[in-house]
């Protein structure tokens, strides 16, 4: 009788002969082996850059997360834990985990060119009463923004008007990221209502 995972033969299939091979490059690269490395980097490259190219849809994007994963799998591969999953898996999430930051970062940063495009923009209007307009609703933002608790405030003026991520807001306020969309996310409701935003 054959055991499980094994075929007739009595070897094992192919793919957990990868698995196996993997977790020995892992286990290797944890101790700083850089030809096990080059090995790892060969067998799993691939895949974080597909991964990164289904969430960014930009090759040059993907490139760069794929180059920024692999070298955060060299620095972090002793915190590789085989009893919680596999090689793939964690070198996968950690791919899907930067890529959806850089698809955050670039669209914080369009979002600071347009506003920076729409500052310098000067369309012809009366300058005296749009200054007037814009120091109230100044004067109003800044009003409400005391009304939020000071991590809601924090949070809310980082990912903003900083322009931070969510994960960059939680690093920075040293707070567990749930926590931060959730101050966010009721700063803002606070914000809508005091500002009499439907």
């Amino acid at each position: 009788m054959t055991s499980p995972g094994r075929d007739p033969s009595g070897t094992s299939p192919p793919t957990t002969r990868r698995a196996d091979h993997l977790r020995g490059l892992m286990d290797r690269v944890s101790r700083g082996d850089r030809g096990a490395f080059e090995s790892l980097y060969d067998a799993t490259s691939p895949m974080v850059h597909g991964t990164a190219l289904r969430v960014l849809r930009d090759p040059d994007l993907a490139a760069e997360v794929t180059q920024d994963v692999m070298i955060e799998v060299w620095r972090t591969a002793h915190r590789f834990d085989a009893a919680r999953g596999g090689v793939v898996a964690w070198i996968a999430t950690m791919a899907h985990r930067r890529a959806v930051d850089r698809v955050r970062s670039v669209q914080a940063q369009r979002n600071r060119d347009g506003l920076v495009a729409a500052r310098d923009y000067d369309a012809p209007y009366d300058h005296v009463a749009e200054a007037v307009e814009h120091t109230v609703d100044q004067d109003r933002v800044q009003h409400c923004l005391g009304t939020l608790t000071d991590l809601q405030r924090e949070a809310v003026v980082r990912a903003y008007y900083g322009g931070r991520t969510y994960r960059e807001v939680a690093d920075d306020l040293a707070a567990p990221l749930p926590t931060v969309k959730s101050r966010i996310r009721d700063g803002l409701n606070r914000l809508r209502t005091c500002l009499g935003v439907a």
